[in-house]
């Protein structure tokens, strides 16, 4: 990994190996850039706060390895990164204004894929994990993990039919505390339909008498007109002399008769002529048959407008935008659908009781699975955790879990009692520490200190990496709070650990860092204008000298030489038996 201008680390570079790498320094010399390098390489918050002091952005470059199969390299691939030789190379870089990029195999990718690539990848424990560790969600999810498919298969049925359940009971529950208002909506349907029905509205039925009643009201004016225009064409019988189209029209072809043959040109206006007077002919005929037709009806005219009132009432209450007839019946027919959906509601109500009553059977019988697995599990991990604590200078201490349910009369019914539920079953789980034989067992928040705290969380990892391993672990001063034997007692825990998993320890106590494979310190500068910090691989006469700073404050200090190569032999000596 590669760190550049983040925090007080100009540029270094950090070689992590496989085993067990313990990573030393003095106060503020920049360990924690280590740790927070890592979280910004697997999706951890962006801070611009990070960004060193003159610099515009801080960049960090990993490559990991990855077994070829294993479920972060199929979620690689799939979003496109290549592999170098099975390894993923990924870098983040993070601006001094706060925007921040992630690359992946060379291609840039959303920082989600970042987070989802470590969740596969790393398992990071520091200060606030311990805090995290006292939830009890997260002691449930502790218990559940390494109980593994005996939990996870019945507890995955579960979820899902808590899921259904909550979908059906939501239902049920929007259906009967509406009644009144769905009878409401149910009585203005009927009402509305039954007011279209008596009408017997046809589509386009207003188009058409909207037509007779604007030609009904002008009956005179279009007799009239029709009389008119008839005599001006064919001529009036009333006045034998008057001149009319037809007169004039023969007269013009009698004058072209009687020369068309001189010239053809002649000869078609003539033929046009001809035509014209048939037109001219029925045009008068039609005009005369339509003035007899036409017959004022005051009767018929107010029939029409007492219908068309009837119909603009409808197109008021029920027409649309367009305010047309044909909105009207779709309203009808959409209404009807939605009656017919309201008067079966009452059917629906008692389908949906009978199914929200077989699926609360059903999560009772999922809910007392789980909790009889977890019941399984408990008693193999609390002795598993307990075991590993007398490894860790704790041989006495105790670990239980404490597995109940709360009485809740809505909840559902697990043998013989009706207990609350939620979407992770019925149990509430809580990890319970006696620290010593007679001490009653206390939840971990209350009877555990901060150094047992410490060892308990590693107990769990040393437990978990036998049950769900991770390809690497990182702990951030885990053993805050602890010193002497039960320093040494971590110590060997982790190397244990590290002997299936990369273990990666921000440690503060040589006696943790004495039992690592591989020591690297890091080390603060100062020219007199900018403060650098480097990353360094220790040689074996490099890391007794610091050992003997971290034992005794002194590198030189032949007291704290001797102790520190004590120290190193003591941790190397169970490592080759």
């Amino acid at each position: 990994m590669r760190i550049r201008d983040l925090g007080v680390i100009d540029d270094a570079v950090v070689e992590l190996a496989p085993g067990f790498t313990a990573v030393t320094g003095e106060t503020g010399a920049g360990k924690t850039m280590v740790v927070t390098s890592l979280g910004l390489l697997l999706g951890g918050r962006a801070d611009p706060g990070l960004v060193r002091n003159g610099t515009g952005r801080a960049v960090v470059e990993g490559r990991l390895e990855l077994p070829p199969g294993s479920p972060a390299a199929i979620r690689a691939a799939e979003a496109g990164a290549e592999l170098d030789e099975g390894a993923l190379l990924i870098s983040r870089t993070v601006s001094a204004e706060g925007r921040s990029r992630a690359y992946v195999g060379g291609r840039a990718v959303p920082v989600g894929l970042l987070t989802e690539l470590g969740e596969e990848l790393i398992a990071v424990h520091g200060q606030t994990d311990q805090q995290r560790l006292l939830r009890p969600a997260r002691q449930r999810g502790a218990l559940d993990r390494y109980a593994g498919e005996a939990v996870a298969e019945p507890l995955a049925r579960y979820r899902e039919t808590y899921r259904s359940l909550r979908e059906v009971s939501a239902t049920l529950e929007e259906l009967t505390t509406r009644a009144r208002e769905r009878a409401q909506e149910a009585d203005l349907l009927r009402f509305g339909l039954d007011e279209i029905a008596a009408a017997e509205a046809v589509a386009g039925e207003d188009t058409e008498l909207a037509a007779e009643a604007e030609r009904l009201g002008h009956a005179d004016a279009l007799s009239s007109a029709a009389t008119l225009a008839h005599a001006a064409l064919a001529g009036d019988p009333a006045d034998p002399e008057a001149l009319d189209a037809g007169t004039l029209l023969a007269q013009s072809r009698r004058a072209l008769d009687a020369v068309r043959h001189h010239d053809e040109r002649l000869a078609g206006l003539a033929d046009r002529l001809n035509e014209v007077g048939y037109l001219l002919a029925d045009v008068a005929g039609d005009l005369a048959g339509y003035a007899d037709d036409l017959d004022a009806d005051p009767v018929r005219l107010a029939a029409v407008e007492d219908r068309r009132a009837v119909l603009a009432q409808l197109l008021r209450k029920y027409g649309g935008p367009e305010n047309s007839l044909a909105e009207v019946l779709a309203w009808a027919e959409a209404g009807s659908a939605r009656l017919a959906e309201l008067d079966g509601d009452d059917d629906r109500i008692d389908q949906l009781g009978a199914q929200e009553t077989a699926l609360r059977a059903e999560l009772a019988e999922l809910a007392a699975e789980v909790s009889g697995a977890r019941q399984a599990a408990a008693g193999r991990f609390a002795d598993a955790v307990s075991a590993e604590l007398a490894e860790l200078a704790m041989p006495h201490a105790r670990v239980t879990f404490s597995i109940a349910q709360v009485d809740d009369l809505s909840g559902i019914e697990v043998d013989g009692r009706t207990v609350a539920y939620g979407p992770h079953g019925v149990d509430e789980v809580e990890v319970l520490l006696a620290p010593h034989p007679g001490a009653q067992p206390r939840p971990i928040a209350k009877g555990a200190s901060g150094g047992e705290l410490s060892r308990v969380m590693l107990a769990v990892e040393v437990v978990f990496a036998g049950a769900d391993p991770v390809p690497t672990y990182l702990f951030d001063e885990v053993d805050a709070g602890v010193g002497g034997k039960a320093a040494v007692e971590i110590g060997r825990r982790l190397a244990k650990l590290a002997e299936s998993a990369q273990v990666v320890v921000v440690t503060h106590l040589p006696q943790v860092a004495a039992f690592a494979d591989r020591h690297l310190v890091v080390e603060k500068t100062n020219d007199g204008t900018v403060t650098r910090s480097g990353v360094k691989v220790l040689n074996d006469e490099e890391r007794v000298r610091e050992l003997s700073r971290m034992l005794a404050g002194l590198e030189d200090s032949e007291l704290g030489r001797a102790h520190a190569e004590e120290l190193l032999a003591a941790a190397r000596a169970p490592r080759h038996r």
